[in-house]
């Protein structure tokens, strides 16, 4: 038995049970929200801007020659980033150690699953529109074989989750998602939203779809990930964004607390306006950073590949290794040689140049064996990154 208690225009709460087992779920209003999302003097400059940067974003990405190479790292970067918001302890160097198969932990599992999941969603949206089939199905690779492996992947939950700290309990939980069945509708009216065109710009029906998915939180595990994956497949499908290149992790990492207290926002009061001006400073903060360090890898990729050219006649395996060094900044000798299908003493030779100027640097420590990182590369991905 259950009842429902209208709260605001965001939702309403449903009582569920009686007595010491009662709790209240939360049950979100279909999106657009009504009445409608007020645009102050502060939203549209917001607005705009976030759309000029995003703009700038598709052109400076049009232009570069090797766009793929910075879009591979920026997913690895952005994979690395979401997880740290749910907990995962893992670096940069973790995800591109060379002997990652060796040296995997659960954690960088976690990781490297991400990076399988945008890969395959992006993949999987040029046969599909966005829809709840697709979020299934990423679901079930980013949590395949990881931490809450078990909990049903690519499976919507048939039982109530809830929020909160270590040992909660429905009893004092932060935050209560939908029971199962309003689960199933909300997630019917999600759906819909996405694949119905709306007056309202791109970017701010990306920060309701973000906000919904997130209080629906549809599985048992991974939603937040899942979540933040919503908005890169949304606006890649809405042609709002060419490719990957956009980590919105790294503003909501920077400011974690702010990013689940402006949902909380919405929920108690039924505020959207304030959650919408967070996230579009979010779009707006992450494609400045994006164009900035596409524009940095693009003159260390120019200025260091005009050194390895004046190498002479080594210079043809130098630059192979410097090609190879920019999809992979962290390298041993024997799978770069593996890789590039050129023998190992020739690699090792080119390797040896690349670090007597300075572009390698030999990572400490025997038990590694000999593995060599492309600084000033990593330099410019590291950012945001250290937990």
């Amino acid at each position: 038995m259950s009842s429902t208690v209208n709260v605001n225009r965001a939702g309403t709460e449903k009582i569920h049970l009686s007595g010491d087992a009662a709790y209240k779920s939360f049950v979100p209003s279909p999106l657009p929200p009504k009445p409608p999302i007020k645009l102050d003097a502060e939203t549209v400059i917001l607005l705009v801007d976030a759309n000029k940067q995003l703009a700038t974003l598709t052109s400076v990405a049009a232009h570069i020659p090797n766009v793929n190479l910075f879009v591979s790292m920026y997913v690895r970067k952005e994979a690395l980033m979401s997880s740290q918001i749910e907990g995962t302890q893992a670096s940069l160097e973790d995800v591109l150690d060379p002997l990652l198969d060796e040296n995997a932990n659960r954690n960088v599992a976690d990781v490297i699953n991400y990076v399988n999941a945008t890969e395959f969603a992006i993949k999987r949206l040029k046969e599909l529109p966005l829809c709840n089939r697709l979020i299934k199905e990423a679901h079930a690779v980013l949590m395949s074989g990881v931490r809450g492996g078990e909990k049903n992947p690519g499976e919507l939950r048939t039982s109530q989750n809830w929020i909160g700290g270590q040992g909660s309990t429905l009893k004092n939980a932060r935050f209560i998602p939908p029971a199962p069945a309003d689960m199933i509708d909300a997630m019917s009216d999600l759906e819909k939203y996405i694949n119905t065109d709306d007056e309202l710009d791109v970017l701010i029906r990306a920060a309701l779809i973000h906000y919904q998915f997130e209080t629906i939180h549809p599985f048992l595990d991974g939603n937040g990930r899942v979540g933040r994956l919503l908005v890169t497949l949304f606006l890649m499908e809405k042609n709002a964004l060419p490719t990957p290149a956009l980590y919105i992790s790294y503003f909501l990492k920077k400011n974690r607390v702010e990013y689940y207290d402006r949902m909380t926002e919405v929920r108690a009061k039924g505020n959207y306006e304030q959650w919408v001006r967070f996230f579009l400073r979010a779009i707006l903060e992450s494609a400045r950073d994006a164009v900035e360090t596409i524009l940095r890898m693009s003159a260390l990729h120019a200025k260091n590949h005009e050194i390895v050219k004046r190498m002479g006649r080594a210079s043809t395996t130098a630059l192979a290794v410097l090609e190879y060094l920019e999809s992979n900044p962290i390298i041993d000798v024997g799978k770069t040689a593996a890789a590039l299908a050129i023998s190992w003493g020739a690699v090792s030779a080119a390797v040896k140049r690349l670090t007597d100027i300075g572009i390698l640097s030999q990572t400490a420590g025997v038990r590694r064996g000999r593995i060599f990182s492309y600084t000033a590369y990593l330099d410019l991905l590291r950012e945001g990154t250290q937990r």
